[in-house]
Protein backbone atom coordinates (compact mmCIF):
# COMPACT_ATOMS: atom_id res chain seq x y z
CA UNK A 1 0.00 0.00 0.00
CA UNK A 2 1.66 3.00 -0.97
CA UNK A 3 1.17 6.38 1.30
CA UNK A 4 -1.39 7.92 -0.79
CA UNK A 5 -3.74 4.79 -0.24
CA UNK A 6 -2.82 4.97 3.09
CA UNK A 7 -3.47 8.37 4.09
CA UNK A 8 -7.23 7.36 2.56
CA UNK A 9 -7.35 4.17 4.18
CA UNK A 10 -6.92 6.34 7.86
CA UNK A 11 -8.90 8.89 7.09
CA UNK A 12 -11.64 6.97 6.32
CA UNK A 13 -11.05 5.08 9.76
CA UNK A 14 -11.41 8.43 11.42
CA UNK A 15 -14.46 8.45 10.16
CA UNK A 16 -16.06 6.17 12.69
CA UNK A 17 -13.38 5.37 16.13
CA UNK A 18 -10.55 3.83 14.96
CA UNK A 19 -10.07 0.59 16.98
CA UNK A 20 -6.43 1.70 18.62
CA UNK A 21 -8.26 5.20 19.71
CA UNK A 22 -9.61 3.95 22.60
CA UNK A 23 -9.26 7.34 24.80
CA UNK A 24 -6.77 5.71 27.29
CA UNK A 25 -3.46 6.71 28.09
CA UNK A 26 -1.20 3.05 28.54
CA UNK A 27 0.96 2.37 32.19
CA UNK A 28 3.37 2.26 30.30
CA UNK A 29 3.50 6.07 29.57
CA UNK A 30 2.22 6.76 33.30
CA UNK A 31 5.08 5.03 34.16
CA UNK A 32 7.96 7.02 32.20
CA UNK A 33 5.87 10.48 33.64
CA UNK A 34 6.21 9.24 37.12
CA UNK A 35 9.58 9.04 37.03
CA UNK A 36 10.66 11.89 34.83
CA UNK A 37 10.68 15.55 35.29
CA UNK A 38 8.07 17.61 32.52
CA UNK A 39 10.11 18.51 30.15
CA UNK A 40 9.27 18.99 26.34
CA UNK A 41 7.34 16.19 24.19
CA UNK A 42 6.45 15.14 21.02
CA UNK A 43 3.47 12.39 19.96
CA UNK A 44 4.59 11.37 16.30
CA UNK A 45 1.41 9.87 15.05
CA UNK A 46 -0.79 11.23 18.38
CA UNK A 47 -4.43 10.58 16.46
CA UNK A 48 -7.16 12.20 18.67
CA UNK A 49 -4.42 13.47 21.23
CA UNK A 50 -5.14 11.32 23.83
CA UNK A 51 -1.13 11.00 25.25
CA UNK A 52 -0.72 14.59 24.29
CA UNK A 53 -3.48 15.70 26.58
CA UNK A 54 -1.78 13.34 29.43
CA UNK A 55 1.20 15.01 28.95
CA UNK A 56 -0.26 18.46 29.14
CA UNK A 57 -2.12 17.87 31.93
CA UNK A 58 0.99 16.69 33.97
CA UNK A 59 2.57 19.90 33.02
CA UNK A 60 4.46 18.58 29.44
CA UNK A 61 4.97 21.09 26.64
CA UNK A 62 3.13 18.77 24.12
CA UNK A 63 3.22 19.01 20.49
CA UNK A 64 1.48 16.44 18.58
CA UNK A 65 1.56 15.62 14.76
CA UNK A 66 -1.02 13.14 12.83
CA UNK A 67 -1.22 13.32 9.39
CA UNK A 68 -5.50 13.03 9.35
CA UNK A 69 -7.00 15.98 9.64
CA UNK A 70 -10.28 14.92 11.39
CA UNK A 71 -8.19 13.34 14.20
CA UNK A 72 -6.46 16.42 14.84
CA UNK A 73 -9.16 18.35 15.12
CA UNK A 74 -10.83 16.05 17.34
CA UNK A 75 -8.18 16.14 19.45
CA UNK A 76 -7.69 20.12 19.46
CA UNK A 77 -11.27 19.74 20.82
CA UNK A 78 -10.17 17.50 23.42
CA UNK A 79 -7.63 19.67 24.54
CA UNK A 80 -9.98 22.60 24.74
CA UNK A 81 -12.98 20.72 26.54
CA UNK A 82 -10.27 20.15 28.88
CA UNK A 83 -9.00 23.42 29.37
CA UNK A 84 -4.98 22.41 28.10
CA UNK A 85 -2.78 23.83 25.64
CA UNK A 86 -0.80 21.79 23.44
CA UNK A 87 -0.03 22.02 19.77
CA UNK A 88 -1.67 19.73 17.48
CA UNK A 89 -0.96 19.82 13.78
CA UNK A 90 -1.86 17.91 10.59
CA UNK A 91 1.85 17.01 9.49
CA UNK A 92 4.26 14.28 7.62
CA UNK A 93 6.31 12.27 10.31
CA UNK A 94 8.76 11.86 8.13
CA UNK A 95 9.59 15.83 7.62
CA UNK A 96 9.36 17.97 10.17
CA UNK A 97 11.46 20.70 9.30
CA UNK A 98 9.40 22.87 10.94
CA UNK A 99 9.82 21.62 14.47
CA UNK A 100 12.90 22.70 16.01
CA UNK A 101 14.85 20.36 18.14
CA UNK A 102 15.20 19.66 21.85
CA UNK A 103 12.57 17.63 22.73
CA UNK A 104 12.69 15.99 26.31
CA UNK A 105 10.54 12.83 25.18
CA UNK A 106 9.35 11.44 21.76
CA UNK A 107 6.42 9.24 21.65
CA UNK A 108 5.40 6.88 19.22
CA UNK A 109 2.20 4.43 20.28
CA UNK A 110 1.89 2.63 16.76
CA UNK A 111 3.07 5.13 14.04
CA UNK A 112 6.40 3.48 13.01
CA UNK A 113 5.19 0.14 12.02
CA UNK A 114 2.92 1.75 9.45
CA UNK A 115 5.61 3.17 7.39
CA UNK A 116 7.28 1.97 4.56
CA UNK A 117 11.17 1.02 5.09
CA UNK A 118 12.45 4.31 3.16
CA UNK A 119 9.77 6.64 4.56
CA UNK A 120 11.21 4.58 8.26
CA UNK A 121 14.68 5.68 7.44
CA UNK A 122 13.24 9.57 7.29
CA UNK A 123 11.46 9.16 10.19
CA UNK A 124 14.19 7.80 12.26
CA UNK A 125 16.72 10.44 10.69
CA UNK A 126 13.90 13.41 12.38
CA UNK A 127 13.34 11.40 15.61
CA UNK A 128 17.88 12.09 16.04
CA UNK A 129 17.33 15.52 14.61
CA UNK A 130 14.91 15.85 16.85
CA UNK A 131 15.50 14.54 20.79
CA UNK A 132 17.27 16.33 23.20
CA UNK A 133 20.91 15.03 23.96
CA UNK A 134 19.58 13.70 27.44
CA UNK A 135 16.07 12.77 26.01
CA UNK A 136 14.42 9.61 25.22
CA UNK A 137 12.27 8.37 22.42
CA UNK A 138 9.77 5.66 23.63
CA UNK A 139 8.28 3.78 21.38
CA UNK A 140 5.24 0.99 21.01
CA UNK A 141 5.65 -1.27 18.12
CA UNK A 142 3.78 -4.25 16.13
CA UNK A 143 6.36 -6.85 14.38
CA UNK A 144 6.14 -8.46 10.94
CA UNK A 145 4.24 -12.02 11.12
CA UNK A 146 2.04 -13.64 8.92
CA UNK A 147 -0.99 -12.60 8.13
CA UNK A 148 0.11 -8.98 9.15
CA UNK A 149 0.09 -6.02 6.16
CA UNK A 150 2.08 -3.55 8.65
CA UNK A 151 4.72 -4.05 10.95
CA UNK A 152 8.16 -3.58 11.91
CA UNK A 153 11.33 -6.10 12.09
CA UNK A 154 14.31 -6.46 14.45
CA UNK A 155 16.12 -4.57 11.36
CA UNK A 156 13.76 -1.80 11.57
CA UNK A 157 14.71 -1.11 15.05
CA UNK A 158 18.68 -0.74 14.57
CA UNK A 159 17.75 2.53 12.20
CA UNK A 160 17.76 4.74 14.99
CA UNK A 161 21.65 3.22 16.01
CA UNK A 162 24.55 4.55 16.32
CA UNK A 163 22.72 7.49 18.00
CA UNK A 164 20.27 5.92 19.77
CA UNK A 165 20.44 2.84 22.23
CA UNK A 166 18.15 0.78 23.85
CA UNK A 167 17.82 1.79 27.10
CA UNK A 168 15.05 -0.65 28.22
CA UNK A 169 12.61 -3.36 26.10
CA UNK A 170 9.54 -5.16 27.35
CA UNK A 171 8.20 -7.41 24.29
CA UNK A 172 4.42 -8.59 24.65
CA UNK A 173 1.04 -9.80 22.78
CA UNK A 174 -0.60 -7.24 21.33
CA UNK A 175 -4.27 -8.11 22.64
CA UNK A 176 -5.64 -6.82 19.37
CA UNK A 177 -4.31 -8.56 17.39
CA UNK A 178 -2.35 -11.20 18.66
CA UNK A 179 1.11 -10.66 17.13
CA UNK A 180 4.22 -9.96 18.76
CA UNK A 181 4.96 -6.25 19.94
CA UNK A 182 6.86 -4.30 22.27
CA UNK A 183 7.60 -1.31 24.41
CA UNK A 184 11.43 -0.31 23.00
CA UNK A 185 12.96 3.10 25.12
CA UNK A 186 15.65 4.55 23.40
CA UNK A 187 18.13 6.99 24.78
CA UNK A 188 21.08 8.69 23.53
Amino acid sequence: MNTLQRWIQFNRLYLGKPKWDSGITPPELEDFVATRAAGRALDLGCGTGTNVQYLASHGWRATGVDFVPKAVLAGRAKLKRAQLTADLRVGDVTRLRELSTGFDLILDIGCYHCLSAERMTAYAAEVKRLLAPTGAYYLYVHFLAPGRTVGASEADLKRFEPELHVRDRKDGTDTASGGKSAWVLFER
